[in-house]
């Protein structure tokens, strides 16, 4: 398995704190966002490489974070090569642009590099490799407003998806995706069919809005929580919660 950070926005929602800085190397408790998400991947025994997307602004702050970094698994930061918020690929066009420059063929974990998170990544792979299926990580909450923000799965008893809408007028459930996605290496191929038929290369959380309809895709609810750290508010409150 290949894990792949998604790291190459730009976070203007965040200025000035991400001017000169990318969002996922902001510390909480004076760590970076991204040492979270590298200390959970570790744990996970079948990850044999960690690739960092980011764009062409911050490649350099990411390689010598890398550099700096304590990690048994072999990182790679990947420089995609934009320079603007107007320029960006999009969250599956860098996936795409992981899979391509690095011939990827193999299995997929993808994730956000601005989730900050306290579940185990472990037992999300446990859950993975029982099901042995493409999945997607979910939490139930009732909050409707903020559910509009997320992708919003309906599910069987079984845990298999039945539905996802991005970011819904109308959520039909009370069950949010998260960006944490766990793929089969024969999924990985369809990144490519997924932009070349046309779709939005943005939100990472649209891939399994198209894939669930061609492949079956489960859910993994997880215990704990997770942040999206999208604007200074919500990046002091998750400071100020986890500081000691």
């Amino acid at each position: 398995m290949i894990a792949i950070i998604l790291a190459a926005g730009y976070a203007t929602r965040l200025y000035p704190l991400t001017i000169n800085r990318p969002k996922a190397l902001l510390p909480i408790n004076k760590k970076p966002i991204i040492d979270y998400i590298v200390d959970e991947i570790e744990t996970i025994e079948e990850v044999k490489e960690i690739i960092v997307i980011s764009n062409h602004k911050f490649a350099d702050c990411f390689n010598e974070w890398a550099e700096n970094l304590e990690c048994l698994k072999k990182i790679e930061v990947l420089d995609d090569g934009t320079t603007t918020e107007e320029t960006r690929r999009g969250a599956i066009g860098d996936i795409l642009y992981a899979i391509e420059e690095k011939n990827i063929d193999d299995e997929l974990l993808v994730i956000a590099g601005d989730n900050f998170f306290t579940y185990s990544l472990k037992d999300y792979f446990g859950y993975y490799r029982l099901k042995d299926r493409d999945c997607v990580c979910v939490k139930k909450f009732d909050n409707r407003e903020m559910l509009k923000q997320f992708g919003v799965a309906l599910l069987d008893e079984d845990g298999r998806v039945l539905d996802i809408e991005e970011k819904p007028e109308n959520p039909k459930s009370n069950t949010a995706v998260y960006a944490t996605y766990m793929y089969k290496r024969d999924t990985v191929p369809m990144f490519r069919q997924y932009i070349d038929e046309g779709n939005k290369p943005d939100a990472p959380g649209y891939f399994a809005e198209w894939l669930y309809k061609r492949k079956e895709v489960y859910a993994y609810t997880f215990d704990g929580e997770c942040y999206d750290i999208g604007t200074p508010e919500s990046y002091r409150s998750v400071c100020e919660e986890y500081e000691k």
